[in-house]
């Protein structure tokens, strides 16, 4: 491989296509410090704040999606945006000179892999989810390499290209090396007491949240929460008599070590985590996500005995009972977390870093 390695990588719009992107990046940094990493994202989504955050420059595409309501400005003007787009990959694709390019899913990736292929560098696609999304799959025909998280992607990506790698994670919950009774003290919850992690993500999930609400007045004596609200959530922070109630966890590595059970949303990151720490889990998938991917993530689980899980529509009555009684069936508990851990991939990113030196070979 030649002494500064050029690698572009595009899209974003979420927290699942973003930490995806930076953590590719940071596996190449650490290989090869002398790497040049530039990213492409869509001028006013979230990558173009979180990605410089990570210490990488980042490019601005006009580029969005198609509005559900045919007749609004936006729709009028995507033909405009489009070509805008095309034209400014096509000046930073000449300018940066990649070696390869990444796209993980988001508006971005469209218009600059498919001017970054057609100009013939070569292009993997990193899929997170077990339904793919509309950028991914409109651009399976110029990926050279397309990484997954699940089987039976061939349903939506041509065989020979798929690699099964599953999701990069944050690394530092793999290394953490801390104990049980640490995670305790740093939450300030009893370590006698079996302990649940509610996760809804940064915003919050309602229903799971209305859930716990409505439950932590009668629970147990030997069980407790601890619970992330989101921000989303109106209501006073801190320990109370059923554990602890936050609106974000900054150590999810102590979060996830003092969890007996975590309950959670069916994002493919969040599954990737749980599996590669191999928590016992009951996922709720959320049900206002495109194609209802996050159900189809949960079942690609749940089928194989590793998880389980609950509707969210019926979430309100039937969560928070279904967690109570899976804590108390030691042996379900034990099975959940060993069939959950073997379908872990905790090396994802460096099995990504191999198939993008494939491609610069």
């Amino acid at each position: 491989m030649k002494k500064q390695l050029k690698v572009l990588i595009s899209g974003g719009g979420t927290g699942g296509h973003i930490f995806p992107a930076v953590a590719i990046a940071n596996a190449v940094k650490e290989k090869y410090p002398d790497a040049e990493i530039s990213f492409v994202g869509a001028q006013g989504k979230m990558e173009m704040e979180k990605v410089p955050a990570e210490g990488y420059p980042i490019t601005g595409l006009w580029i969005s999606g198609l509005n559900r309501k045919l007749l609004s400005a936006d729709n009028f003007a995507l033909p405009f945006k489009l070509i805008s787009s095309l034209w400014k990959s096509f000046r930073i694709v000449k300018k940066f000179k990649p070696d390869v390019t990444v796209g993980v899913g988001g508006f971005a990736s469209g218009p600059l892999n498919y001017m970054a292929s057609t100009l013939g560098i070569p292009l993997l696609l990193q899929e997170q989810n077990s339904y793919p999304g509309i950028t991914n799959k409109l651009l399976k025909s110029k990926a050279k390499t397309i990484c997954v998280a699940y089987e039976g992607m061939e349903k939506y990506f041509p065989k020979d290209r798929i690699v099964i790698t599953g999701n990069p994670i944050r690394q530092a919950l793999l290394k953490a090396d801390v104990s049980r009774d640490e995670a305790m003290k740093h939450f300030g919850l009893d370590p006698q007491k079996k302990t649940v992690l509610f996760i809804g993500g940064s915003l919050g999930a309602r229903t799971i949240n209305r859930a716990v609400e409505a439950a932590v007045g009668s629970l147990p004596d030997n069980v407790q929460f601890l619970w992330q609200t989101g921000k989303h959530f109106e209501g006073e922070e801190g320990n109370f008599n059923y554990g602890k109630r936050t609106q974000f966890i900054k150590r999810m590595d102590l979060a996830y070590k003092a969890a007996d059970l975590v309950v959670s949303r069916a994002g493919a990151l969040s599954i990737s985590e749980i599996s590669a720490l191999g928590k016992a889990c009951i996922f709720v998938p959320s049900p206002n996500v495109t194609e209802d991917h996050q159900t189809k993530n949960a079942m690609n689980l749940v089928e194989r005995d590793a998880a389980l899980l609950c509707k969210d529509v019926e979430a309100g009555e039937q969560l928070i009972p279904l967690a109570l009684s899976t804590l108390e069936n030691e042996a379900l508990l034990k099975q959940l977390q060993s069939s959950i851990l073997h379908l872990g991939k905790p090396n994802a990113t460096e099995d990504i870093l191999k198939e993008l030196e494939k491609l610069v070979r």
